[in-house]
């Protein structure tokens, strides 16, 4: 049994929005306890598909670990930048470095099609794609004779 956090704004808050509302990180905040930037998630559910939207700007594919385990999605970041500058004769030197490291975990439904999850990052935003398995998506509307 597990705690979840729920909106109670909304009259029917949805179950989709609690399983993927929850990270592991201290709920929808965007900055962790020690200070470090969390990325905006965008989540969008179709018929046939979930999307999630990361805002990662600055990155490269190669920054990004996406895993999935136990129908857990965790997606992290970590990258080290170092600059090196000095004057010509050698006296003068500066070094500046910055680390950059995000973690984000979301449970999924048992609706995902695990084997189908794909990802894309273009602009400054990965997309991972998890689509629905045949059972979970919207069936089309049919008529049922009475005998």
């Amino acid at each position: 049994m597990s705690l979840i956090k729920r909106n109670e704004t909304n009259w029917l808050p949805s179950v989709f929005d609690d399983m993927f509302r929850t990270d592991w990180l201290g709920g929808t905040t965007n900055v962790n306890s020690i200070g470090t930037s969390i990325p905006a998630v965008n989540i969008k559910e179709s018929d046939d598909s979930f999307e999630v939207e990361v805002a990662a700007p600055g990155k490269a594919k190669e920054d990004f670990n996406i895993e999935l385990d136990n129908d857990v999605l965790t997606i992290s970041s970590e990258t080290k930048k170092e600059d090196e500058t000095s004057s010509e004769n050698g006296r003068f030197t500066r070094k500046e470095f910055s680390y950059s490291t995000f973690k984000r975990a979301f449970s999924l439904p048992e609706s995902v099609d695990s084997s189908k999850i794909s990802a894309s990052y273009n602009n400054g935003v990965l997309i991972i794609s998890l689509p629905k398995k045949e059972e979970a998506k919207v069936q089309a509307k049919r008529m049922i004779e009475i005998a």
